[in-house]
């Protein structure tokens, strides 16, 4: 009965986030499916279809070009569909080719030379990194940031960072060899980084000193959820300490590329760690977590902890259709590769082999991030 209840609860919540969700994922989507578009179109490739979501369309029109675009049912991705393809998924259809006169196979999707499909193929992920950078600078830009000190207040006693040497007073001024330039800067690098040997560089009394730390693993519960995260037992400046940092568009842009590789650099991390068995898969999220913490989001930081969000999770979408995973973005770079070095494409069988193979791994990465958002969740809770 609690596991039902436990469910119910996640039901209502996924209910309750639905509008903040749709829109996070709609603008993601859109984004991403707009780079494919705008460099197909660039490129002279003809566009068939140009979908967000899947499934039964509910809405939809024709532009000029003949391209349909259709708002369906289900809102989970979007795909564009160019001339010559089988699919949204880009899967080359060989009979409809073959069928098309010259002057048609001439704006087809798979007659096109390697690089202009690797162009195409690369826009979408490439659009959700600009959007993210967009997001990120503009933010900052309008309306600036509180900074803290990067100032050790107080070191706790039997803590990672007394045994390190830390002491009140303490300026951090790099980590690992990356400036630190405020207190926040400091935080989440340390946070990232549990079970991992930093060193750090600090500031006391004039004289710069180096220090060897390894962040304790400590799990904290936040209203998305419970997270392993970093800790050193270091105490910074009080909020009141904080000021108003306004920047200039050009600085502003720069912040918002180093808040877009922070995100791709600590996903690497995390990735790796898992892979090494340091970090547990516990903490992927699929629909309906996303759901989950866009409306814990909108609830706490209203539109503009949404635009955080809408930046943070195309970071994610880019980077995931990076990875070199037939059906995905990547995969198709990675055939694309093989047919430059070979001087033709891979064979029809093996690409066909191919795409099952990516269709059944995220297939399978979908399922199992639903039941860690679902099932996984309740047996974490311990209730």
């Amino acid at each position: 009965m609690d596991f039902l209840n436990a469910m119910g609860g996640t039901a209502t919540g996924f209910f309750g986030a639905l509008i903040p969700f749709l829109i996070v994922l709609t603008v993601v989507v859109f984004v991403h499916e707009m780079g494919h578009f705008l460099v197909g179109r660039w490129c002279g490739v003809g566009v068939n279809a140009f979908s967000i979501g899947f499934g039964p369309e509910i809405v939809g029109f024709n532009d000029r070009h003949g391209t349909r675009w259709k708002l369906c049912a289900i809102p989970l991705g979007g795909y564009v569909k160019f001339k010559g393809d089988a699919n949204g998924a880009s899967v080359p259809d060989p009979e409809a080719v073959a069928r098309m006169s010259p002057q048609e196979r001439a704006t087809s999707f798979p007659t096109q030379p390697v690089s202009k499909r690797a162009a195409i193929v690369v826009a979408g992920p490439l659009a959700n990194f600009i959007l993210a950078v967009a997001l990120f600078g503009g933010a900052i830009w309008v309306g600036g940031r509180y900074e803290l000190p990067a100032r050790i207040e107080a070191v706790l006693p039997d803590s990672a960072a007394s045994r390190a040497g830390f002491e009140a007073g303490d300026v951090v001024t790099a980590i690992d060899g990356s400036p630190v330039r405020n207190f926040i800067d400091m935080q989440r690098t340390i946070a990232s980084s549990a079970d991992s040997t930093l060193t750090i560089t600090v500031d006391r009394a004039g004289a710069e000193r180096q220090l060897t730390a390894t962040p304790e693993v400590y799990e904290e519960k936040t209203p998305f959820g419970r997270h392993r995260v970093g800790r050193l037992g270091l105490q910074g400046p009080k909020g009141s300490d904080a000021k108003l940092v306004r920047y200039g568009p050009v600085d502003s842009f720069v912040l918002g590329v180093r808040e877009t590789y922070f995100v791709v650099e600590r996903t690497f991390n995390y990735l790796g760690k898992l892979i090494t068995g340091r970090e547990s898969p516990d903490q992927l999220s699929g629909p309906i977590g996303i759901a989950k913490v866009s409306g814990e989001v909108a609830r706490i930081g209203g539109v503009g902890g949404l635009v955080g969000l809408v930046a943070l999770l195309s970071v994610s979408i880019g980077l995931l259709n990076l990875f070199p995973v037939p059906l995905l973005d990547g995969g198709h770079l990675m055939f694309y590769a093989f047919e430059a070095v070979r001087g033709k494409p891979l064979s029809e069988r093996t690409q066909e082999i191919g795409f099952r193979v990516g269709l059944a791994l995220v297939l399978m990465l979908m399922l199992f991030a639903t039941w860690n958002d679902t099932i996984g969740s309740y047996l974490r809770s311990g209730t």
